[in-house]
């Protein structure tokens, strides 16, 4: 299969808590809205960070499986494009200016 295909959890009571679900394998991440929560990284899950739509967002993997690693990149640019952003810049870091990991645990 070429691509996998994405499912979207949403919260009803929170729309800024989704959950990206691969139907192909085990990877699941989960969603922050920076400019609404506070989000502290768990030191044993991968996250990466967008703008869409003039909003931050934070993506967290769940229980991240060394397999699914790989895909992290294209349920981030599907959800992009989901919001209607699709041309989303992926970033490593948290780029808000002064936010650094140690800032993050601290909230």
């Amino acid at each position: 299969m070429d691509h996998n295909v994405y499912l979207l959890a949403t919260d009803p009571k929170n729309p800024c808590r989704d959950i990206i679900h691969s139907r192909d394998t085990r990877l699941k991440v989960r969603v922050f809205c920076l400019d609404e929560e506070t989000f502290s990284p768990d030191d044993n899950e991968i996250q990466l960070y967008g703008y869409a739509n003039g909003k931050l967002y934070a993506f967290e993997t769940i229980n991240i499986a060394a397999d699914d690693a790989l895909d992290l990149v294209d349920a981030i640019q599907w959800y992009a494009e989901y919001v209607e952003d699709p041309g989303m810049e992926i970033f490593p870091e948290d780029p808000r200016p002064g936010a650094t990991y140690s800032d993050a645990k601290s909230n």
